[in-house]
């Protein structure tokens, strides 16, 4: 292993806070509640604190402990877009790319005041994005959605090499989106947390659900110790095995690598030339992006998201230490003048995919159970947003968001197993190949005409 490696611990940095709050008992018998919300990520709390603020009474259920899956362990991007990105968005929806993103921004700037309203200790600040060109087919694209953007109003920037002020010799342009904020995830996680607590939701930590079925007028969730018996179950579950067998069929679960540096000191930040807070993202197709810490020191991930045959999970799957491997040469490359930074921290985990790589909703059991999943990375903010369409249609109101196309259409499914891999499989080798040649080639040229992807 490189030396900048060696000594670095294999936990999530976000996660191995003093502040982590103690685990909340298990579910021990029989409750009911007038909602249920299976899942302790974003998804869920915001259900949850959502519901409650509604005057709803509502329990959630979380396998282990809130936050502890991908919502504590990413790189703490807040974006507005509901669709991963405003060039996903204008591709699906063109009709709707205007008023997705209205709501876009509206739901970030909720989810700031939100922050501040509870007083949520995460670093939260709306310091942009800036996302990078490291060759010329790059940069006609990036440039080219740049132009997009601005001819729809939206809040971007362009710098020039010369303006840009990062010292990297890679780099060639970029576009700063300034509606972009920046949180520490995990702490984000835990306000919202002790924030549905405090609004009377009952919440049972380590409790897995095994099962979902209706009984009378509601829904009946069981888990091993116990069962909830409620009018209504929304389902946060994202990269878990889902509950639902629709639902199954169109998400697949990729893992995410990161890495956190040591502390950098004020000379190497100054050799860095990264001074304005803004998070770092590349316009490649095996995206690598990066941000800053309140402590100093550099987060860094991406690059592959890698499938394992059967849509299977396991823990042992984190430990590749090739691909972290992979992610610090990457940084050496794009930062020469930084090659002995060590690594504190490396980690990585599971997300959820679909093929239109944005979240999608639905309902199931006639209408008692609702679900929105397939976030694909991008889903701090959306997870928001997601919440409130699955209230809604668990309330059976036509919405603003209810009434969007994109709420309304389903993902195409994946193919069964062995098609599944060998398409992913593919997909991931021409991804590589594209960044590697700047040509989109062949069988990316035509997963673009039928609208499939796969990405993380």
């Amino acid at each position: 292993m490189h030396p900048t490696l060696r000594d670095a611990r294999t936990e999530v940095y976000w996660l191995a806070d003093p502040a982590r709050p103690a685990r909340l008992p298990a579910l021990a018998g029989a409750v009911s509640a007038d909602l249920a919300v299976v899942g302790g990520g974003y998804t869920g709390l915001w259900t949850a604190l959502l519901a409650a603020e509604r005057g709803l009474d509502v329990v959630l259920l979380e396998g282990e402990g809130c936050g502890d899956g991908a919502s504590g362990r990413n790189g703490g991007f807040v974006h507005p877009s509901l669709t991963h990105g405003f060039g996903n968005g204008l591709a699906r929806w063109p009709e709707e790319i205007d008023e997705l993103d209205r709501l876009g921004l509206r739901n970030l700037t909720e989810i700031g005041e939100t922050i501040e309203r509870l007083g949520i200790d995460c670093d939260w600040h709306v310091g942009g994005e800036m996302d990078v060109a490291l060759s010329e087919p790059e940069l006609r694209e990036l440039r080219a959605e740049y132009d997009a953007m601005r001819a729809r109003g939206l809040a971007v920037e362009w710098f020039d090499r010369g303006r840009l002020g990062l010292a990297s010799p890679m780099v060639l342009a970029g576009m700063l989106e300034r509606h972009v904020g920046l949180v520490e995830p995990a702490r984000l996680a835990w306000g919202l947390r002790a924030a549905c607590l405090a609004a009377g939701v009952r919440i049972f930590e380590s409790t897995w659900v095994s099962g979902l079925r209706e009984a009378g007028a509601g829904v009946e969730v069981t888990t091993p110790g116990g069962s909830v018996a409620a009018a209504r179950v929304a389902l946060a579950t994202n990269a878990r095995r889902p509950l639902l067998r629709r639902v199954r069929r169109r998400i697949v679960p990729v893992y995410d690598y990161v890495l956190m540096s040591e502390p950098l000191t004020d000379e190497q930040w100054e050799e860095l030339g990264w001074t304005d807070g803004y998070g770092l993202g590349d316009y490649s197709p095996v995206f690598v992006y990066s941000r800053t810490t309140r402590d100093h020191r550099i987060l860094w991930g991406g690059y592959d998201a890698v499938y394992f045959y059967g849509s299977r999970t396991s823990p042992s799957y984190e430990a590749r230490p090739e691909v972290h491997e992979h992610l610090a040469g990457l940084f050496r490359e794009r930062f020469p003048q930084l090659a002995s930074l060590r690594w504190d921290y490396r980690w990585a985990g599971v997300i959820d995919t679909c093929s239109r790589f944005s979240a999608f909703y639905g309902t199931s059991h006639r209408g008692k159970a609702a679900y929105a999943v397939g976030y694909t990375g991008l889903g701090v903010a959306a997870s928001r947003f997601g919440a409130q369409v699955m209230l809604d249609l668990l309330a059976g109101e036509s919405t603003e968001r209810t009434r969007l196309r994109m709420v309304r259409e389903q993902p195409l499914p994946f193919p069964p197993e062995p098609v599944r891999w060998a398409g992913i499989s593919l997909t991931r080798r021409a991804m590589v190949k594209s960044a590697r040649t700047g040509r989109r080639g062949p069988w990316l040229s035509l997963l673009d005409r039928l609208g499939l992807g796969f990405d993380s």
